[in-house]
């Protein structure tokens, strides 16, 4: 059995790794200059836009770009100074929060969106051929589904354990 330093799964993981590092810079650079907002932004704006009625409860957003809720929280404020989302208690529960895209918010995205893809078409996709693509995609969304599914089954654990009660002598 080969080493780490020396396998196949390093040679992978080293480029994939820095040029994902390198990737997330550039696109980030690139759509805070050619539309004034950050990758976290896009994405976002993104993700609510595909949403039914253009809005999601914040716990789930907040799942959906892996951030923490008060990261999203944070998020969804700089958003809203701009006028791009708003926050919508729910009326069915006062403890459940939405983000909602606005119309302004949907334009910006739309505008963002044609540069967005052509800078990742040229940073990434041109230079792959159908097999690569395919690769690509069938690797990256069965990674995202198992992170996903591990992330949901820590969660679990960690809301059994706090359920179950504490061992001992009294």
């Amino acid at each position: 059995m080969s080493t780490w330093r020396n396998s196949l799964q390093r040679r992978a993981w080293r480029p994939y790794i820095e040029a994902s590092l390198l990737l997330e810079t550039r696109l980030d650079e690139d759509l805070r200059a050619a539309a004034g907002l950050s990758l976290m932004d896009y994405h976002v704006l993104l993700m609510l836009s595909e949403s039914p009625a253009h809005r999601l409860r914040m716990g789930e957003l907040a799942a959906r770009m892996v951030f923490s809720p008060s990261r999203l929280t944070y998020q969804v404020k700089v958003l809203e100074r701009r006028g791009w989302v708003l926050r919508q208690p729910s009326r069915e529960d006062r403890r459940v929060n939405y983000a909602v895209l606005t119309a302004t918010g949907l334009e910006a995205l739309r505008e963002a969106d044609d540069h967005h893809i052509e800078t990742v078409q040229r940073l990434v996709t041109d230079d792959l051929d159908e097999h690569e693509l395919q690769v690509l995609a069938n690797v990256f969304t069965r990674l995202r589904c198992r992170l996903h599914d591990a992330r949901g089954q820590e969660a679990d654990a960690r809301g059994q354990e706090a359920e179950e009660p504490a061992s001992g002598t009294d």
